[in-house]
């Protein structure tokens, strides 16, 4: 390193010692230390990394746009996976971040006509179709958004489920028989629900080449061939397309994986006259307005979307609308009661285990059931005995749902032989 001014002597063996930029700038040799590229690159850098720190400081926030939290800051006893997860974490925080992935979207959509969602990470529909003869595997190979026709859009994991199941039919129909004994052994009423998949209700749109086109199909198949029956489960397939014949258009809209408030009508309508024939004679319902819901899949790819639901006004004895429409993802059980002179109600006490499919049934439910708690099912399958004696111990009837997902594959985390025992031994201590 030099740190004395340049020699004065132009001789040539001075020449041979002398730095570069030091040299006569008429010299053949001379380099300038800063050229014109090295000054934008390095004004580049500073851009990138200080402006940031200046929207920062300014109050520009990140806010999470991609179906999930951001990461956090990794913890210094992580080792080295302190450095790896640096990256993540600062990509996650980085200011403006949403505005840039949607403008590379649009360009990368409009100009060079990629799939939606490209420049967010979504791979193309056909990511992961195996060579002939060979099936893919682990998650990894199925895209998490599948890009449709006419713009539809699937949840990957529909294929994932079915390619690769954890258990086979059979065992699946043990799992949930044992749930039913383990209810109905206790003295209560027990109830099975399917919420059947969008890729199962709307196959038309799907793409002509998917991962998972040549194994999931079959495996759709043969789970409502075979499921439903062997375990007396409420079949909603039929109501739903007579839904859609009625209103005109479909309960599955093209960006979301859910179905909408019309199928949780439907499903609400198909547990109360299992549980209660007759008992939907006196129920009018109307629409009543629409409420935003954020489009699931569009999240995944990104784009913060809300789609705009069609709601409905129920009056279980055809006067007072009882609806309610209460955000809640019942990991916290969510406890609903009707006046014990309402007319036209469910009066068992009921519990729903559900997914998140049963938020579009929860106002009706609301509306139609005395005495109503509705809990996820990661909280029973994780429940100890206060948790579940808590929950089920005054209820007459318990109604399962599950999306079709959860269970085609066997992936449901209450299929499970501690989970189920647990709740029998619980039930058994509170017979009713």
């Amino acid at each position: 390193m030099f740190v004395n001014p340049p020699p004065t002597s132009s001789g040539p063996a001075e020449l041979l010692q002398t730095p570069e930029s030091w040299l006569p700038n008429e010299h053949s040799l001379y380099r300038p230390r800063h050229s014109r590229r090295q000054r934008t690159a390095l004004t580049c850098g500073l851009v990138f990394f200080f402006v940031p720190v200046l929207l920062l400081a300014v109050g520009v926030r990140t806010e999470p746009f991609e179906n999930r939290p951001l990461r956090e800051f990794p913890g210094f006893g992580d080792g080295w996976s302190f450095f790896t997860g640096l990256s993540g974490w600062a990509t996650d925080h980085l200011p403006l971040r949403q505005a840039a992935v949607n403008a590379a979207d649009g360009v990368s959509t409009g100009v060079f006509g990629d799939p939606p969602g490209a420049a967010a990470g979504a791979q193309d529909s056909t990511a992961g179709i195996p060579s002939k003869g060979r099936v893919p595997k682990g998650p990894q190979a199925y895209p998490p958004v599948i890009v449709g026709k006419d713009g539809w859009l699937y949840f990957g994991e529909d294929m994932h489920t079915r390619c690769e199941p954890v258990m086979d039919l059979d065992r699946v129909i043990m799992m949930l028989n044992r749930l039913r004994q383990a209810v109905e052994a206790s003295g209560r009423r027990f109830e099975l629900v399917f919420a059947p998949d969008k890729s199962t209700m709307k196959p038309a749109q799907l793409p002509d080449q998917y991962a998972g086109h040549d194994c999931a199909p079959p495996r759709t198949a043969e789970f409502w061939g075979k499921v439903p029956a062997a375990t007396r489960a409420i079949d909603l397939r039929g109501s739903l397309a007579d839904t859609e014949r009625r209103l005109g258009r479909s309960v599955y809209v093209p960006n979301d994986t859910h179905w909408t408030f019309e199928a949780g009508l439907t499903m609400t309508y198909a547990i109360a006259q299992a549980i209660t024939p007759g008992v939907t004679a006196t129920w009018q319902t109307k629409e009543s307005g629409t409420r935003p819901w954020p489009a699931d899949l569009e999240r995944l790819l990104g784009r913060p979307v809300d789609r705009s639901l069609r709601t409905y006004a129920l009056a279980p004895d055809g006067g007072a609308d009882r609806t309610r429409y209460l955000a809640s993802d019942f990991k916290t059980p969510l406890r609903l009661t009707q006046p014990d002179d309402a007319r036209g109600t469910l009066t068992p006490n009921m519990a729903v285990v559900a997914d998140s499919f049963t938020q579009f049934a929860s106002p009706f439910l609301a509306a139609t059931c005395r005495d109503l708690t509705i809990v996820h099912t990661d909280t029973v399958a994780a429940g100890d005995d206060g948790t579940l004696k808590n929950l089920f111990e005054d209820r007459d009837v318990v109604v399962f749902e599950f999306v079709e997902r959860n269970v085609v594959g066997g992936s449901s985390v209450l299929f499970r032989d501690d989970a189920i025992d647990r709740l029998a031994r619980v039930l058994a201590q509170t017979p009713r």
